[in-house]
């Protein structure tokens, strides 16, 4: 019988954590490369993507064990850009280059940067207001919000229900 905190010492089979890293590498690889590309020369980019992998690759038993590992990755990796770019950017910075120039979705957004799409939609709305919504994005927001539908719509909707039951 082990106890949790053997359970929580031991680590798993070396195949699964290859598998694991591999299909962490195939999932995030494009994104990091685009988002490097963005703010570097192409061989740049290269570069830093190919250190955040083999930073990850060496921490990949503690990168597995954290809440989460995609948050870890993009910590270090915007670290990275930041050091080879000679400038840091934030998170709404980041945020609006990933969905208004890469043309990554929210959810995507959420999970390459280990955020709730909440808060990437909130960062998003940050960076619109930054620039003062030069870009014409604020039919995005209005399409966004889920639209309530009034009490006779509601009402309707319960009416056809009921009889249709009954």
């Amino acid at each position: 019988m082990t106890t949790t905190a053997t359970r929580k010492n031991m680590k798993p089979p070396p195949a699964v954590l290859t598998n694991a890293f591999y299909a962490f590498y195939d999932l995030h690889r494009p994104a990091y490369y685009a988002y490097a590309q963005a703010r570097l020369s192409t061989e740049e980019a290269r570069v830093a993507v190919a250190h955040l992998f083999s930073l990850v690759a060496d921490n990949w038993t503690s990168v597995v064990n954290e809440r989460c590992p995609s948050a870890w990755a993009w910590e270090r990796h915007t670290q990275v850009i930041a050091r080879r770019s000679g400038r840091t950017t934030t998170p709404v910075h980041d945020i609006s280059l990933l969905h208004d120039q890469l043309l990554f979705s929210i959810g995507e957004i959420a999970a390459l940067t280990g955020t709730d799409a909440a808060t990437v939609a909130a960062l998003l709305a940050a960076a619109y207001r930054e620039a003062g919504d030069r870009t014409g994005r604020a039919s995005l927001w209005t399409s966004m919000i889920k639209q309530v539908p009034s009490n006779e719509a509601r009402w309707r909707h319960t009416f056809r229900l009921r009889t249709a039951i009954a």
